[in-house]
């Protein structure tokens, strides 16, 4: 509190609250007490009161969002904490496996699935999985993304009339922020009374568009036709923030610095040497051709190897860079915060594998498989995956491609795998795990991506192959143990007689 504001609040304590909450207001507005990343004076400002999530997310939002973009397509090491995320979060795709309890009815679904994702893309470039990368790419990069159900007309000649446009977060329109009727729009989210989402106002082009083809407004959409995927961080939480916003000023500090010590050496670089006249007459250093004042000779170049007899009184001194010894140290402590605040390993975001062993590197991918795990299930599935299984059903349904059924068509969803670190360690593991309980066939199959049902029905086909064409490999349990002998075989027990009558 100023000295003004102890003046007014002593004569007048009602004004001088008032004064109090307008300048808390304006520090929420302009954000100077938010995110480090969206800061705009100087550093180590106050951090933000007990603001709830919103009133912080919502002024830094544009400025976090358009910073951490500048960072992706200028920083490496920002690029690859994006393509690492996406790629162990979706991978080649987080497919669904019909789960109704009948194998025609899920063989059925299956297939139409597969059609469906075929041509699942508005744009008509990438299949549902292509679509799942693109969202949480942006999800990563961006904070959010927002993805809508686009339907077609049955002449359009799709399995399934349906397509899903993903945008980019900029197409809310945050401006619309309103309470009427019980019902409170936040942000270009739109809740009903009870606080769910009703819909949310869409603009119809990208407000950043160069060239607008049309004004600039936006429509109400209703919220079961979008999919607006974000990490929810903060109970209410309307909007989402980029993982860059932690580590947005330490990885700018990180180019800085590294850019500071490349433009130091290049500088050292270009001074090779110095002339000193110890007569104290004037000598022009240069390669400009023009005739040097104590010789009357042009002024010389110095090449690689070359030697050059000096007048009396002339010396030269060559000039010794300089090195810093924080360098590398800085840099790796700096990148090492880097990766801990983005939520990726060290060796994910460098590459720099010189220190690292098993242990270490199987230590390091628990902890970063538990994350990826947690945003999956907790983020992913629920908000993209499942939402585009229920729409997908539910078009089905409508246009006759699958019946009606009262128990619904429930769903399992696969991972990706998660890569070995040393295969063979890793499989006798989970060779272990299965024969002891502790994980099921069906779970170790899932763990590697894989349908279980899917992969036991391959294997049976082979199987039945093989003894079809009397053909015996190495790799069949069946009948070769692990260590190459034949297996035992066991005959088939005998059918008991029927009782006589």
């Amino acid at each position: 509190m100023n000295p003004i504001d102890r003046v007014i609040g002593w004569i007048a304590p009602a004004a001088g609250l008032r004064r109090l909450q307008a300048r808390a207001a304006i520090d929420i507005v302009t954000a100077s007490r938010g995110y480090d990343g969206a800061k705009r004076g100087r550093r180590g400002n106050g951090r933000s009161p007990s603001t709830s999530a919103n009133a912080e997310v919502g002024p830094a939002q544009v400025m976090l969002r358009n910073r951490a973009r500048d960072l992706v397509r200028n920083n490496p090491h920002a690029a690859r904490i994006v393509d690492v995320l996406t790629a162990n979060l979706v991978g080649a795709g987080i497919q669904p496996v019909s789960k109704t309890g009948r194998k025609s009815v899920d063989k059925k679904v299956n297939a139409l699935w597969s059609q469906f994702a075929a041509t699942a893309d508005a744009d008509g470039q990438l299949d549902i999985y292509g679509l799942q990368a693109l969202a949480v790419r942006e999800m990563v990069q961006s904070g959010e993304s927002v993805s809508r159900f686009r339907m077609r007309r049955p002449e359009d000649g799709l399995a399934v009339p349906l397509q899903i446009q993903v945008m980019e977060p900029d197409h809310i329109d945050s401006s619309k922020d309103a309470f009427a009727n019980g019902e409170r729009t936040l942000l270009g989210v739109a809740f009903n009374k009870i606080g769910a989402r009703r819909g949310y106002w869409l603009f119809r082009e990208h407000p950043g568009e160069q060239r607008q083809l049309q004004p600039l407004e936006s429509v109400f959409v209703p919220a079961d036709e979008v999919m607006h995927l974000f990490r929810k961080q903060r109970p209410g939480q309307v909007r989402g923030v980029t993982v860059f916003a932690p580590i947005m000023m330490m990885t700018r500090d990180h180019a800085d610095f590294h850019e500071a010590a490349v433009t130091k050496g290049r500088i050292e670089a270009c001074f090779a040497g110095f002339v000193k006249n110890t007569e104290g007459e004037p000598i022009q250093v240069g390669s400009d051709g023009k005739a040097s004042p104590s010789t009357g000779l042009p002024v010389q170049t110095i090449e690689p190897g070359m030697l050059h007899r000096l007048n009396p009184g002339e010396d030269v001194v060559f000039s010794q860079p300089t090195s810093s010894p924080i360098f590398d140290s800085f840099m790796v402590h700096t990148l090492m915060a880097i990766a801990i605040g983005a939520g990726v390993t060290y060796d994910q975001l460098t590459g720099d594998l010189r220190q690292a062993n098993y242990s270490s590197l199987r230590a390091g991918k628990i902890e970063f498989r538990r994350l990826v795990e947690q945003i999956q299930y907790h983020v992913i599935i629920p908000m993209l995956c499942m939402p585009t299984w229920r729409k997908f059903i539910e078009t089905a349904i409508l246009t006759g491609a699958l019946p009606r059924r009262p128990e619904g068509y429930p769903v399992d969803w696969i991972t990706p795998a998660n890569e070995p670190i040393d295969p063979v360690k890793d499989m006798t593991a989970d060779i272990l795990a299965v024969r002891s309980g502790r994980m099921t066939v069906a779970q170790f199959f899932a763990s590697w991506g894989n349908d279980p049902m899917t992969q036991l029905d391959e294997i049976q086909k082979y199987n039945k192959l093989l003894d079809d064409m009397s053909i015996v490999l190495d790799i069949d349990p069946r009948k070769v143990a692990r260590a190459g002998s034949a297996q035992p075989t066991t005959p088939a027990p005998e059918a008991e007689p029927a009782d006589q009558a």
